[in-house]
């Protein structure tokens, strides 16, 4: 089973903040949920001539953080990542 906990950048480390999205059979439907989550942050927070690098500061200090908590999987999500690459993808 896989948990995807869905953290606010902008309260950063302040569990309260922190929820459940969902659980999944599969780490790729997490995955994918994740993905999900980062891309609509992103999304919400680009505007027309942003640069790659202020939409990126701009999900890092506001956009949702997702991550995925298993008990049998040491696969991690990094969502940081994904949003880097995103970013570079949105405002290319």
């Amino acid at each position: 089973m896989f948990r995807v906990r869905i953290a606010d950048n902008f309260h950063y480390m302040d569990e309260s903040s922190t929820y459940t999205l969902g659980e999944y059979d599969t780490y790729e439907l997490a995955e994918s949920r994740c993905k999900n989550v980062v891309d609509r942050s992103l999304l919400e927070a680009h505007e027309a001539g942003m640069t790659a690098k202020q939409l990126f500061d701009a999900y890092k200090s506001f956009g949702d953080d997702p991550y995925i908590v298993s008990t049998n999987d040491d696969r991690r999500f990094s969502a940081w990542d994904y949003a880097r690459n995103r970013c570079d993808q949105i405002c290319g």
